[in-house]
């Protein structure tokens, strides 16, 4: 059975992502459009780096053409978000991305993201699963006919995602203040969408992993996580570069690397930008964060009164509220965030020209932001353990915490939260556990005062399954 889960559809290429299954998803996309939405439907396709990306793409605009839905489909690889800007840009009522993010070079998936340029909500996404197994159960007999026959027609029109998209964020971010600091980039786009872009922003950025290379080299993840970037931080450091960026395979999660060549996670990220658009840029509304996000952010928002919203792990949680409601800035633990400047989208490259906005304007190197965190909130220390596990261990780890447990260790256990997974909560710190949407892995999160009692709760989690 084809199951979305926490970003849309995923599998393994060949063995669950094939042009079989997606055309079924493909259908049921379709007969969505056309049961929700008024004469002429229209959809926004992109994709990513990965194998087959592009053939992938063209067979779910086949359909959808051949559906009589008209289809905007970029003239190259593109980054979700760009996916996301041009749905709300142009006005369709979906856009579709063909990318599996940050997962391992043999899985791809299928993104969906909704009219006003976010991911699309989980009753959108229920609504289509219905569709779907509708489908599964009655497939239909496929008959659409060649990309030049659609393009003739005017059903498939190919564009530049690129041009516009740039405009858009040079607007929105003073790229005049970034480019007057001469700040030394180093970009590394993990080999995903976000290839040869930074450039276009700011002149003279020096990137590496930006070639195509569907297998990401030897990097295998493409998830700006400092597991992965042990490499670049070596360079950032080596090289007197005043920062290093990184975003993922559809360049929509950032990870950054300060001039001394230290790992800067996301939860410092969110707060550095969070503390700017608040205190700086004077921009008002309530704050949202995934349970997974740093207990920091809970101090800011209780110290400046500021409404603060908490939701499942999933950025689509995060974007059904900065639709409803006024929201300065939303993320989530695993690099992506939004802000009311931009689209309700996560976006890697427009949080990164952000923070290099923010050191131009402090007069602070990345790592300065970062020791001003500490100053103003204690330490905060963080990591996050994937667990690669059988349905049986599965099962066992997740049994043990429905138990609820009193102590974690030497460790007693204060509070239990169930929002998503299980969040247990010590004095000075915290961890969560929970089933990945995207992977076979179980994810164990914790953040503490110390690194060291980091890494005992995390053991310590490890050990309920007995």
């Amino acid at each position: 059975m084809i199951v979305f889960g926490t970003d849309g559809w995923r599998g393994e290429i060949a063995r669950d992502f094939t042009f079989s299954n997606l055309q079924l998803v493909a259908m049921a996309t379709a007969k969505y459009l056309k049961k929700e939405f008024k004469e002429p439907q229209s959809v926004v396709i992109g994709y990513d780096t990965r194998f087959l990306s592009k053939e992938f793409a063209y067979e779910v605009a086949q359909i959808l053409a051949w559906q009589g839905i008209i289809v905007h489909i970029t003239d190259t690889f593109s980054s979700t978000p760009q996916v996301s800007f041009h749905t709300k840009q142009k006005g369709t009522n979906l856009g579709l991305v063909i990318t599996a993010s940050h997962n391992p070079a043999n899985y791809n998936g299928f993104k969906v993201k909704g009219a006003f340029g976010g991911p699309a909500s989980p009753e959108q996404i229920a609504t289509l699963e219905t569709e779907l197994r509708k489908i599964e159960a009655k497939p239909i007999q496929m008959a659409y006919k060649s990309v030049d026959d659609y393009m003739n027609n005017r059903k498939l029109r190919i564009f530049n995602a690129k041009e516009s998209y740039i405009r858009y964020i040079k607007k929105k971010v003073d790229v005049d203040l970034i480019k007057a600091a001469k700040f030394k980039i180093l970009y590394n786009p993990m080999y995903g969408a976000g290839i040869n872009t930074f450039g276009m922003l700011i002149p003279g950025t020096e990137e590496i992993n930006s070639i195509y290379n569907p297998s990401f080299g030897d990097l295998d993840h493409p998830e700006p996580i400092q597991e992965h970037l042990n490499d670049m931080m070596d360079q950032v450091r080596l090289g007197k570069y005043d920062i290093g960026i990184a975003t993922d395979g559809d360049a929509d999660r950032l990870g950054l690397v300060d001039h001394e060549g230290n790992f800067v996670d996301s939860h410092k990220i969110f707060m550095i930008i969070l503390k700017y658009l608040f205190e700086k840029r004077k921009k008002r509304g309530a704050v949202a964060k995934t349970v997974t996000l740093t207990s920091m952010v809970n101090l800011y928002c209780q110290k400046q009164g500021i409404k603060l919203y908490e939701t499942p792990v999933g950025f689509k949680y995060i974007a059904k509220l900065m639709v409803k409601e006024k929201i300065l800035i939303g993320g989530e633990e695993s690099g992506g965030m939004g802000t009311i400047l931009h689209i309700p989208e996560r976006d890697g490259l427009f949080n990164a020209m952000l923070i290099l906005e923010i050191m131009a304007a402090e007069k602070k190197s990345l790592n300065a932001l970062c020791n001003d965190l500490d100053k103003e909130f204690g330490t905060h220390r963080y990591w996050r353990r994937d667990v690669k596990v059988t349905p049986q261990l599965k099962k066992q780890i997740i049994s043990a915490c429905e138990k609820k447990p009193k102590t974690l260790g030497r460790f007693e256990i204060i509070k239990t939260d169930t929002t998503d997974g299980y969040k247990f909560y010590v004095k000075n710190g915290w961890l969560m556990i929970r089933a990945s949407g995207t992977e076979p892995l179980i994810r164990f999160y914790a953040e503490a005062e110390s690194m060291s009692m980091v890494s005992e709760l995390l053991d310590e989690g490890f050990k309920l399954k007995k």
